[in-house]
């Protein structure tokens, strides 16, 4: 099955968009003429594999490697580097050069920085007297089409960038993707955005426009693909990713982490004989059952996985017993061809109930519910610093004290005073970095005020009880009873615009805007989205129109399924992309603020 995502049903061209991505990087190729060493920094080259597939590269001359502090092993003496503007692969690119210096080997190099090229980098090469051999230049991979309807930036660390260290050069970069997606969808008419992030990614998309208009020599512009951009920062609402998800989706990447579109898994878990092998599982839309099944809740899916296998194996008994006609062997044929999708899902599933009938698991999503009902703070806390007292896993404490941090509004002075001390006794004084971290990026702090969580949760009705899992009517699903909150924000936008929740977004962390930008005011009524008619929002073939919802800081699949969910809803008018700068698990995303000290 291939690994690069199939793209044909997407509410967007996003096929144009990847080719657009594959020429940039074969025109380097083909500049650079003969036979070359193609050194991709490992990331960066995670990213490629969903745009380009290496015999494509092979094709143009290029044999590959991956940026490390090792010498390059090859005998092309033409040496490329596409990397992305990052000071230790700058580091790596000087050794390497200085190693084949050393041994008195002559190369061309030739540096391309994805997206774009920084003077911080250059002033390392420059350091590091290298500089004068180089050949730079930018291979512009600004978004990647992960599947149908998810566009990521691949910026892994712009929230504890932004937050912590106060570097806003992700900011730019994001508003930068969406207006290259401007140049292929149309100008976006209404732009809304909450948070402080996103209210200033909004800001320079306007500066990028004003600099470098779209549509402007184009009087009959048609009207624009997206109707509507809608900018969350992922600081509005930092407690849905700290909840397990309970998606198919969400579960695989909780516990197996899902790495540009596929697992890698030990292939004795899928069944093959050889154990301690590693194999890569693909999991996006161009797998029908998985399509079918990764937004469901998880207990849903081993029931339907069940059903499907007992009905195939009626219809194997049938086949057995009883005489067939062509057409009702041809039938059963192609159910047969769906057999290995089956297997693989089963497989998977079996595993993952391993982690999910886990009475610490089960333990943990009580307790994630008791903290967001916000009415049992003793109980919470002893949970948390019996954690630490037992040494569990801290990334495991600090999502919980994440938690209990953002829905308190901080904690009260003794108790934040003890638990650090409690942690740094348990997990080594090393880990006085990640405190400050977490401190300074607000998320585990000391509680200076009143806490708001009770009138957020009642105001957008963030808990709802006795919700039906396998016949969803509410987002809630997704997480078996809590509705993530940056979702609520976004159903409300489309339904009837944030107008008559103002006073809960002041609630919220950041500022929020509403603009409307270029010729297309009238494309919409814009306060309810949705305006007066739905035939308003409807492109000239008959598709809804498209509103892109950008999390500034990383989504989790379950938020994306939530999304999804809401866009199959009838009467719905819009169709909902996602675009993040990442993928993210409440363990990947605590994962950034950790840091030990020396």
């Amino acid at each position: 099955m291939a690994q690069i995502p199939n793209l044909d049903n997407a509410p967007l061209n996003l096929r144009a968009l990847r080719e657009q991505s594959q020429k940039e990087l074969i025109n380097i190729l083909k500049n650079i003429r003969g036979r070359k060493c193609l050194v991709v920094d490992p990331k960066l080259g995670g990213s490629l594999s969903l745009i380009i597939q290496t015999s494509v590269l092979k094709e143009h001359g290029a044999e590959l490697r991956h940026l490390s502090s090792d010498p390059i092993q090859t005998d092309c003496n033409k040496v490329v580097y596409l990397v992305r503007a990052q000071m230790d692969l700058m580091r790596f690119i000087c050794s390497n050069i200085q190693s084949d210096i050393s041994k008195g080997l002559q190369r061309e190099y030739f540096v391309y920085f994805a997206p774009r090229r920084t003077v911080v980098c250059e002033r390392v090469l420059e350091e590091e007297k290298v500089h004068h051999l180089l050949t730079i230049g930018e291979y512009p991979l600004y978004v990647i089409p992960l599947d149908e309807d998810i566009l990521s930036f691949e910026l892994d660390r712009s929230n504890k960038e932004y937050l912590v260290d106060g570097d806003t050069s992700s900011l730019w970069h994001i508003a930068k993707a969406i207006h290259k997606l401007e140049f292929s969808f149309g100008a976006i008419p209404n732009v809304r955005a909450k948070g402080r992030a996103s209210v200033r990614v909004a800001d320079i998309l306007n500066h990028l426009q004003t600099e470098e208009p779209v549509n402007s020599n184009d009087v009959n512009m048609v009207v624009p693909e997206i109707n509507t951009l809608i900018l969350i920062d992922r600081e509005v609402d930092m407690v849905t990713p700290m909840c397990s998800q309970l998606t198919y989706e969400g579960l695989v990447d909780e516990f197996l982490h899902v790495n540009n579109g596929s697992v890698e898994l030990d292939s004795s878990i899928m069944g093959a004989q050889q154990d301690g092998k590693k194999i890569k599982v693909p999991l996006n839309s161009s797998d029908k059952l998985y399509k079918e099944t990764r937004d469901l809740n998880f207990e849903v899916v081993v029931q339907i996985l069940r059903q499907k296998a007992m009905n195939m194996k009626q219809d194997y008994a049938e086949m057995s017993t009883t005489t067939q006609s062509v057409s009702e062997l041809k039938d059963f044929v192609k159910k047969l061809n769906s057999l290995p999708e089956m297997t693989r899902h089963i497989n998977l599933a079996q595993h993952l109930t391993t982690f999910t009938s886990k009475p610490s698991f089960l333990g943990q999503l009580d307790m994630e519910h008791t903290i967001i009902e916000a009415e049992s703070y003793d109980i919470c806390f002893e949970y948390i610093e019996e954690l630490i007292h037992k040494q569990e896993a801290l990334v495991k404490v600090l999502r919980l004290l994440i938690l209990l941090s953002v829905t308190n509004s901080g904690l009260p002075k003794r108790h934040f005073d003890y638990l650090r001390r409690e942690i740094l006794h348990s997990y080594g004084f090393e880990h006085m970095g990640t405190l400050n971290n977490l401190e300074k990026a607000g998320l585990v702090k000391k509680q200076e005020s009143k806490s708001n969580w009770l009138t957020i949760k009642r105001g957008l009705q963030l808990v709802v009880e006795d919700t039906n899992t396998v016949n969803p009517t509410d987002i809630a699903y997704v997480f078996s009873g809590y509705a993530p909150l940056s979702i609520r924000l976004v159903q409300q936008a489309v339904r009837s615009g944030w107008r008559p929740i103002e006073e809960i977004l002041k609630l919220l962390p950041g500022p929020h805007s509403e603009t409307k930008r270029g010729r297309f005011l009238s494309s919409s009524s814009y306060d309810s989205l949705q305006g007066a008619s739905a035939s308003n929002d409807k492109v000239t073939d008959g598709r809804r129109t498209v509103v892109l919802v950008v999390f500034i800081g990383g989504v989790t699949f379950a938020e994306i399924s939530a999304l999804r969910f809401l866009s199959s809803q009838e009467g719905m008018a819009y169709e909902l992309i996602v675009g993040t700068t990442k993928i993210v698990s409440g363990n990947s995303l605590t994962e950034t603020f950790v840091e030990k000290l020396g």
